[in-house]
């Protein structure tokens, strides 16, 4: 097992059929993880139909109700962990991101020395298509923002559309990511950056969703202005590296003792 697409869903039943299914279109042997937060519209039964016609391929996590992007892709994670998948990918169901640029992200994680990939719309090449201005100014202002304050050499650091090494996730110490909406996505890529992960942006076009309801809120907003100068302020006196347990050694101490 190589690789493996996490996507979180909350009422996304007018597009989850078609984005599973142009996933397995691809014919690169991606698997599909599916995190479903109790959709009130049936998106988690779908899922579960679906499973019958991808078996070994589609896989589904419900959860009892709406408990955020974060948390869902962390709980992702450690499923992909847990069943030895090597490349793990992010990836929103409706569409904003073409399917087809996994296998970009892939080939810059595989071959091209990444150990994270971006898909990124804020390097030569990527763009976003049917946005409004002001959704424009928001994300452009964030994204310079961000760089300001933390120094992190990432032109999209809110970007959900991500390949990460197996490798990257196992060092980090998840319990120290502490926030659930796009401040998670920022907060992710200044963790793999800290501990020295190489990451590379590929340039895609983010198209704004056109069925179901967007997710964005102020409160997300909120968290992503608010949350930055808290993620840089906690990178001043702890690590993001996953604590190790040397039991050896523990063993050794203990007799000492």
């Amino acid at each position: 097992m190589e690789k493996i697409v996490i996507i979180p869903t909350y009422n996304e039943k007018e597009n989850i059929v078609s984005i599973i299914t142009a996933v397995f279109a691809l014919g690169s042997n991606f698997h599909v993880l599916v995190i479903d937060d109790g959709s009130p519209d049936g998106t988690g039964n779908i899922v579960r139909d679906l499973i019958n016609v991808y078996p070994g391929q589609l896989f589904l996590e419900e959860r009892s109700g709406k408990l955020g992007l974060g948390t869902a892709y962390i709980h992702g994670f450690k499923w992909s962990i847990a069943k030895g998948y090597a490349y793990i990918f992010e990836m929103d169901a409706d569409f904003s991101h073409n399917p087809n640029d996994l296998l970009r992200l892939y080939n810059a994680c595989k071959n091209e020395g990444a150990d994270v990939a971006i898909g990124s719309r804020y390097v030569p090449g990527g763009k976003t298509e049917n946005w409004p201005l002001d959704r424009q100014l928001y994300s452009r202002g964030g994204a310079f923002y961000t760089k300001l304050i933390t120094w992190m050499p990432v032109n999209d650091p809110t970007a959900g559309f991500l390949c990460y090494k197996r490798k990257v996730l196992e060092s980090i110490n998840f319990d120290m990511i502490q926030f659930v909406g796009y401040a998670f996505q920022i907060e992710m890529k200044f963790a793999a950056w800290k501990l020295g992960f190489k990451i590379k942006e590929v340039p895609i076009t983010f198209i704004d969703r056109k069925i179901g309801v967007s997710k964005m809120s102020k409160g997300i907003i909120r968290e992503g202005v608010l949350g930055v100068l808290r993620i840089q302020w906690k990178s001043l006196f702890s690590n993001y590296r996953k604590k190790v347990k040397n039991d050896v050694n523990d063993m050794v101490t203990s007799k000492a003792g």
